[in-house]
């Protein structure tokens, strides 16, 4: 079975064109794909996550 991708944060920012700023508000307000943290702290974005958020983002728009 292979291993859902993991995006870095960076990678995220570019494709949805948001400063880490932004992010991190849309964030605390529960507005954000899921964020996991690794051992190491950095932190990282599944495809599916970002993908779904996408899909919200849309509905909700329309």
């Amino acid at each position: 079975m292979a291993r859902p991708q993991m995006l870095k944060l960076p990678e995220v920012l570019a494709e949805i064109k948001m400063s880490r700023a932004a992010f991190y508000r849309m964030r605390a307000r529960g507005q954000a794909p899921r964020l996991r943290k690794l051992p190491n702290g950095q932190v990282r974005v599944s495809r599916a996550d970002l993908d779904a958020w996408w899909e919200r983002c849309e509905q909700h728009a329309a």
